[in-house]
């Protein structure tokens, strides 16, 4: 039988937030839709989303447009049309909590500092939601204003790279199902310098 799997990055929209750490979970959906051949581009729920069949399952791919602190509520709208399974929602985010190009698959667990996970738990009303955090480590100063400084073009290209694994592992994913292979597989990855 056909899933919805609902597969959501966590960012803002505008030219000021482009290439921010912030945007870790906008740059990683980009990069799904591009290895899918996609272009994620329909105004739906409060999100520009893209959707496609994989291996007999729908897969959602979707950007909030509701701004990082409120993503639960965009979250909850395409839970709602799509009829999606708690089990099939995937969140993709920075944590700065979690060593630079680093990826860090979980299936639930508190939100910790991140307002965008928070407020995603508190409108589903449950922890057991799988994510993936891409590493973005702890900066100087203010946190706010570390996650919302942009990415200077050489560590773009190197979480490029981090993105690249993400991509092929996680369509290795749609593709076998196991969310076990796909967690080890990123858990246990490291950059070689």
């Amino acid at each position: 039988m056909e899933r919805t799997i609902l597969v959501v990055g966590l960012g803002n929209f505008g030219k000021e937030y482009e290439n921010t750490l912030h945007n870790m979970g906008f740059m990683a959906i980009d990069r799904i839709a591009k290895e899918f051949s996609k272009t994620i581009k329909k105004a739906e729920c409060r999100s520009l989303t893209s959707t496609f069949q994989v291996n007999g399952n729908r897969v959602v791919l979707a950007k909030p447009l509701t701004y990082m602190n409120l993503s639960g509520e965009a979250v909850k709208s395409l839970v709602s049309k799509y009829k999606v399974a708690i089990e099939d929602i995937i969140i993709l985010y920075d944590d700065v909590y979690i060593d630079r190009y680093t990826i860090r698959v979980r299936e639930f667990g508190s939100a910790g500092t991140h307002k965008g996970m928070k407020n995603i738990i508190d409108k589903m009303q449950t922890q057991k939601i799988k994510r993936v955090r891409f590493g973005v480590g702890e900066g100087p100063g203010i946190l706010t204003d570390y996650v919302l400084s942009p990415i200077s073009s050489k560590d773009l290209k190197t979480f490029d790279k981090v993105f690249d694994v993400f991509a092929e592992s996680f369509a290795q994913y749609l593709y076998e199902d196991n969310f076990s292979n796909f967690m080890q597989t990123n858990n246990a990855w490291r950059l070689e310098d």
